[in-house]
């Protein structure tokens, strides 16, 4: 005999799966949007986008779990990373630190959102969530470029950040677009929990 509390508990966790898979394949999917959208030479990924939004609206724990089955999920081979990519070979691109960083965005995202439960909190959440993003992503790079990747001629640290400035106007827009977006669909997802 089930108890009402054992049935809560398996709706809880099967909820909390169906979330985990929900935002590892909108990751799938907004790592190949840009294999369709590129605007001004900029390919449009929105992979930053639901890793914040994953934290804001999964919770710092869930949402780093999400993005670290999205990672798993590319790695044993399926298709989800850019370029409909996927297996242990891109652990050595130059671009695999972005992947990485998804984990610490969602974990960050979503620690913030729970201390500062406000519009502006959830904005600088998702700013934060990008700075961590380019960080760990662009010193991976550089790393990737310097150890081994064959660096292009008069690869230096400085020329690594330089371009990350051509994405940077659309991360920041999309951050502040998910701060907003999770902000307002926060609490239509705590109904259901």
């Amino acid at each position: 005999m089930t108890t009402s509390a054992t049935r809560s508990a398996n709706h809880s966790r099967t909820l909390q799966l169906v979330q985990i898979a929900m935002f590892a394949s909108l990751m799938a999917i907004g790592a190949n949007i840009s294999s369709f959208l590129v605007i001004g030479g900029v390919p449009i990924t929105l992979q930053t986008f639901f890793a914040i939004l994953a934290g804001i609206l999964l919770g710092s724990r869930l949402g780093a779990v999400a993005m670290l089955v999205y990672a798993l999920i590319g790695l044993a081979g399926l298709p989800v990373f850019a370029g409909f990519s996927g297996g242990m070979d891109t652990l050595i691109s130059p671009t695999f630190g972005f992947i990485v960083s998804f984990v610490f965005v969602a974990f960050a995202t979503g620690a913030i959102v729970e201390r500062f439960p406000s519009r502006k909190g959830f904005i600088g959440a998702a700013l934060v969530g990008t700075a961590v993003n380019y960080f760990i992503g662009t010193n991976w790079m550089y790393a990737a470029y310097k150890l081994w990747f064959s660096a292009p001629a008069g690869f230096s640290y400085k020329m690594a950040w330089a371009w990350m400035v051509v994405p940077l106007p659309k991360d920041l827009i999309l951050a502040v677009l998910a701060g907003i977006f999770g902000f307002r669909l926060k609490p239509l997802i705590q109904k259901y929990k």
